[in-house]
């Protein structure tokens, strides 16, 4: 069997084996050459706003490729969407990721949102059923914080030039630089950043979205939302780990160390490699 040259990828593939004596079995990772004969960086890659619109900032062959909706802050739109969705759709495959998926960015400011809930509709008019509740016009509360990620998911649907949303797998990317309540802010702080999140699965439901995750740490995650109940609709949501720099050995070796939940399956783990998020495909 003859193996080409891998391009197209700053990931590092160089080996080195050194024995001074006895036998050796070498395990060589060939991520990149898949069944059908294609070939690519073996590994998916994740873009959003800092990324720009132009191609060259991109990871090239990608297998898949993960796109945020969503500007510096939750509120806001990636300006480069448009560019960036047809570069994921250019991704080459072969693993049993969908080629191309989004990520929404959440967040719980209550007090400092520059606009808050006042009640049970989104929009205006459209009643929303509420778990926690009903949310009241000044009340800062569980029920108008999954009010609040209900319509943050909402217009990311509908508002930010993403067509046929249902057509996507959304991961939720829940992490703590962004704004969250805290201790200080309220005693049930995670209760209502946990219905927060909620809302925004909620939302995307309701706008026909059938596969949704959660990216994060178990660390992260744990501090912003605590305890996860098997009752709540965030139990089974599928995992999207981050390992930060740590290298794509320890973004394979996320892939069986057990989701966000204890109900959850990790679906990706995401690693940095030369200012480049990668991410690893775990099923």
């Amino acid at each position: 069997m003859v193996i080409s040259k891998v391009t197209g990828s700053s990931v590092d593939r160089r080996v080195q084996v050194k024995a001074s004596a006895g036998s050796a079995v070498l395990h060589l990772d060939v991520a990149g050459y898949f069944l059908d004969g294609s070939s690519g960086s073996g590994f998916g890659a994740d873009v959003s706003w800092p990324q720009g619109s132009s191609s060259s900032r991109y990871p090239a062959d990608q297998a898949f490729g993960v796109v945020g909706v969503n500007g510096s802050l939750p509120n806001q739109t990636n300006g480069s969407l448009a560019p960036q969705l047809a570069w994921a759709a250019g991704s080459v495959g072969g693993t049993s990721q969908p080629r191309t998926q989004l990520y929404v960015t959440a967040a719980n400011p209550g007090r400092a949102a520059s606009v808050w809930p006042s009640s049970n509709s989104y929009p205006a008019g459209t009643a929303v059923a509420n778990p926690y509740g009903t949310c009241t016009a000044n009340a800062y509360t569980a029920a108008c914080s999954y009010m609040y990620g209900y319509a943050r998911a909402y217009d990311d649907v509908y508002s930010r030039g993403v067509s046929s949303p249902a057509s996507y797998r959304w991961w939720i990317d829940v992490e703590t630089n962004f704004s969250w309540l805290g201790a200080g802010d309220a005693s049930d702080h995670q209760t209502q950043n946990r219905a927060d999140v909620e809302g925004m699965v909620a939302a995307l439901r309701a706008a026909g979205v059938s596969t949704i995750g959660i990216y994060s740490t178990k660390y992260q995650y744990a501090q912003i939302v605590g305890t996860v109940a098997s009752s709540s609709p965030l139990y089974r949501l599928p995992s999207w780990i981050a390992v930060g720099n740590d290298g794509a050995a320890a973004a394979q070796s996320a892939c069986g160390a057990g989701g966000l939940t204890a109900g959850s399956q990790v679906r990706m783990t995401q690693f940095v490699s030369g200012g480049q998020d990668f991410d690893v495909s775990c099923v």
